[in-house]
């Protein structure tokens, strides 16, 4: 029988830590251990021993091999030795009240951030998971050029379901309406309002708490409502075939309550109303139309269906050919986007709001990482800090007879230990933070302190935090020679100390990244705050002009221009935020191939460009004055260079749009009505004939009566409907709130980086002093200063930040570069920015490093002086 050997990565790890004459030797001893072992222990525990002896093999050692009269544990893990270890440990730690303090506070520091970070990162991982067939649900989405969009044709879920065998079903959304629902005494205006197909609680598994699953949306007088909509509008009374009037007109029964949206579900509802009631008045679906693109399409492939991404790729190429067979000409592509990345991988346009980013969970994900790493840095620092006072203990324990192994044991014990310690402390300073941390995210996170998966999870980052952090200390101490300890002779080896600042360097690089990152996400912000986006954005109040008012506008503008309050305003079809949509369909003189490009428009009023403050560049905007005006355009400098036109021969040009025929009268300055993530897009400006939202652009100082007056317009002409009322600057404020939430995010854990790093900093330096206090003591006696000692002492950590500043510098600029590659409009990343985070953050570091220069400094030099 052939013995058993060792696996070929543990042998490599003994030729890795092991190099020398001895090396074959040395590996058929272990070989000849393991062996044994296997026989008497089993594969695991042999295992075990011969690694940890790979860390403590010395030729002496190994060629002190056992035989059959020697004890079955080639190295004792009895109970009592186990309890002496921590007993030790224990004492340790309640001695050294200072040292335990500082590493229990930055080891919990690090775990409760990286906690709250693990918990978001798992937050934006968890979207749409909950669905029982999430891995066969897929939303179709298409893009014309560079125009990405997550809606399709009304048409096209049938059409596709009927001719492809692997699609298993599909499920149309119309885009979110906003409602009015009436309840007796109660109403409210709604947003999250949906039309649905009536299979869409069959594909999607949004639990029904009461009514049938199976007709619920068959009945197009009907609605399904949230639990939280039942109890706003009937209390405690049982929703169920309630009925709720919509928008003064129309009674709808409630055929079903269902549970409140997930807030991991990218579906954000409250009502949900079937889509043969939309079909009743909506083009689209009377005709099936396979051109106009307005509803959001969702696949359930068959379970057999092949899902690869060649896969895919074969499904929507078999869509096209089947769009095309059915006459249309437009060249689009489509893709199926899996349900479960909708959330993090959707940087479409008409798409439902609140979509997360996977560039920001990975980089979270990273600082998460890297913060728990800066933790256990300290720790090694202020293990490593105090090796002298442990450095007679650790001889004294191999005089007696004590291996390697069982020091790094006892090392690796402590810290673990120190970790567990951490570890509850961490949880506890989550569940403090967790309310701030959810309102600074926007996000429904929480902890469950009774869930088992939990705790072993978080047992298993204080485990690998605690070897992790301890590795180093327990190797590094068990590492001295007993003779030399002993006689007094210990010093730090250079390759120790390297290591050692090297740690220091990598955790300043982090803090300084960081630093810079917060820097940068501001600059951007403020870029795109102040930025000219060609029209002013300040003092523009919007008024919705729904229910009765859109049939009263005559009298709405008669009331709106004899109030001076109001009296500058003007109506557009769409607010610029919300202009998402656009059509293809755009002919112009000496045109050579159909447009593929996507071009929104906008209907707006003669008041429109002295109520924006746009700039006209040739022509003229709208007027009274010539009654033509109804069939004519006007286009922006990005229309008008599709067109292959200038400012000299575009106004006059005759062009059709969306079937409609008319001539230019004028071009506008190209001004943004979408984020700065996306560039200035073509648009085309029409004559406002039916309504949409009032403008007005308040007075300086008079928001509040402006608001009062508008609200006194819509209780004379509009009294069924409720006034609501908003600001554009803060609509264009909101495109940006995920960069905002990021910039907070990276400020927050940026200070407590630096704040852990100054802890390992204060470490460094206790263990720089406690190796100079003699040189100290001399130099005092020789005539030193207080300030030359404390410049001494200093010097050396201040040349660890600049190092730091010129690593880290590199690593943000690429950082962030690749950060602001996702807008089309960015800020520049200016050297003062690396500047500015250097000088923080050395500057934090010198105020740390001098609490512990200054106290050797004023140290009396007999005390340190007196032994020699």
């Amino acid at each position: 029988m052939i013995a058993p050997q060792p696996p070929r990565w543990a042998r490599n790890v003994l030729r890795l830590l092991h190099p020398g004459n001895t090396l074959e030797e040395t590996e058929g001893d272990l070989d000849e251990l393991y062996a044994y072992w296997y026989r008497r222990s089993g594969k695991a525990q042999a295992l075990l021993r011969y690694v940890l002896n790979v860390f403590s093999v010395l030729p002496p050692f190994v060629r002190r091999r056992q035989d059959a009269s020697e004890s079955d544990q080639p190295f004792p893990l009895n109970p009592d030795m186990l309890k002496n270890y921590f007993k030790i440990a224990w004492r340790n730690i309640v001695r050294q009240k200072v040292y335990s303090g500082l590493n229990i506070a930055g080891l919990s520091i690090g775990m409760a951030c990286s906690i709250l970070i693990l918990l978001w990162v798992q937050n934006e991982l968890s979207y749409d998971r909950f669905h029982e067939k999430a891995g066969q649900l897929y939303r179709l989405t298409c893009n014309a050029g560079d125009f990405k969009a997550a809606v399709t044709p009304a048409g096209l879920a049938r059409g596709l379901q009927q001719q492809m065998p692997q699609i298993e079903a599909s499920v149309r959304l119309s885009k979110p309406v906003t409602s009015l629902f009436e309840a007796g005494d109660k109403k409210f205006e709604e947003k999250r309002v949906f039309f649905a197909d009536s299979n869409f609680l069959s594909v999607f598994s949004f639990p029904l708490l009461k009514g049938n699953a199976a007709t619920a949306l068959s009945d197009p007088g009907a609605l399904l409502i949230t639990d939280e909509m039942a109890a706003k509008y009937f209390g405690n009374e049982d929703a169920l075939g309630k009925i709720l009037r919509r928008n003064n007109g129309e009674n709808l029964k409630v055929a079903g309550v269902l549970a409140n949206a997930r807030a991991n579900s990218h579906l954000q509802f409250d009502f949900i109303i079937p889509m043969s009631n939309l079909a009743r008045t909506d083009n689209d679906l009377k005709t099936d139309t396979w051109g106009n693109f307005n509803f959001y399409t969702y696949f359930q492939l068959a379970e057999n269906a092949d899902r690869s991404v060649p896969g895919l790729h074969k499904l929507t190429a078999r869509m096209f050919e089947i769009y095309k067979a059915h006459g249309q000409t437009l060249k689009i592509g489509f893709q199926l986007q899996p349900l479960t990345d909708i959330h993090l991988h959707s940087d479409l346009q008409i798409d439902l709001a609140g979509h997360g980013n996977i560039q920001y969970v990975n980089i979270f994900f990273v600082v998460a990482i890297f913060i728990l790493v800066v933790a256990c840095i300290n720790f090694m620092n202020l293990a490593t800090a105090r090796s002298e006072r442990r450095a007679k203990e650790v001889g004294l324990r191999k005089v007696v007879g004590a291996g390697r192994y069982q020091l790094v044991l006892q090392f690796l014990g402590e810290s673990l230990i120190f970790s567990f310690l951490s570890l509850f402390i961490a949880v506890g300073m989550v569940v403090l933070m967790l309310p701030v941390f959810k309102m600074l995210t926007e996000k429904a996170l929480t902890i469950h302190l009774l869930d088992g998966k939990l705790w072993a999870s978080l047992s298993g980052i204080a485990v690998l935090t605690g070897l992790i952090s301890g590795s180093y200390p327990a190797l590094f101490l068990s590492g001295f020679a007993p003779v030399k300890v002993l006689k007094g002779k210990i010093r730090v080896a250079g390759a120790n100390l390297f290591f050692r600042n090297g740690l220091v360097v990598a955790q300043f690089v982090v803090a300084i990244v960081l630093l810079v990152g917060t820097a940068v996400v501001y600059k951007q912000l403020n870029f795109i705050k102040n930025r000219n986006l060609g029209f002013d954005k300040s003092n523009l109040l919007y008024v919705p002009m729904t229910g009765e008012i859109g049939a009263k506008k005559q009298s709405l503008k008669g009331a709106l221009s004899q109030d001076p309050l109001t009296a500058n305003f003007s109506i557009i079809s769409d607010l610029p935020t919300a202009l998402v949509s656009g059509t293809t369909d755009l002919e112009w003189p000496g045109q050579v191939a159909r447009n593929e490009v996507i071009i929104p428009s906008l209907d707006v009023d003669e008041n429109f460009v002295s109520v924006f403050k746009t700039r006209v560049l040739a022509g003229r905007g709208f007027s009274r004055a010539f009654s033509g005006d109804s069939s004519s355009y006007i286009i922006n400098e990005k229309a008008m260079q599709i067109m292959g036109m200038n400012l000299a021969n575009a106004v006059g040009q005759d062009i059709v749009f969306s079937e409609t025929k008319g001539r230019i009268i004028g071009v506008v300055k190209d001004f943004h009505f979408k984020s700065l993530q996306y560039a200035v897009e073509p648009l085309v400006l029409r004559l406002n004939k039916w309504g949409g939202f009032v403008i007005v652009r308040t007075q300086a100082g008079s928001n509040e009566a402006a608001i009062a007056a508008l609200e006194n317009i819509n209780r004379q002409l509009n009294p069924a409907y409720p006034f609501t009322y908003g600001f554009l600057d803060k609509d264009l404020d909101n495109l940006y709130r995920s960069e905002k939430q990021m910039g907070d995010i990276f400020n927050l854990f940026a200070g407590l980086a630096v704040f852990i790093s100054c802890l390992g900093l204060y470490g460094l330096s206790a263990f720089m002093a406690e190796q100079r206090n003699k040189e100290i003591g001399v130099r005092k006696v020789l005539g030193a200063t207080v300030a030359g000692v404390v410049a001494l002492l200093s010097q050396d950590f201040l040349k660890l930040i600049l190092i730091a500043i010129v690593v880290a510098s590199p690593i943000a600029w690429f950082a962030m570069d690749k950060w602001l590659q996702d807008f089309a409009y960015q800020t520049s990343i200016d050297w003062w920015v690396f500047v500015l985070a250097g000088i923080l953050a050395a500057s934090i570091a010198l105020i740390t490093v001098s609490f512990q220069s200054i106290r050797a400094a004023l140290m009396n030099p007999v005390k340190s002086l007196r032994s020699e």
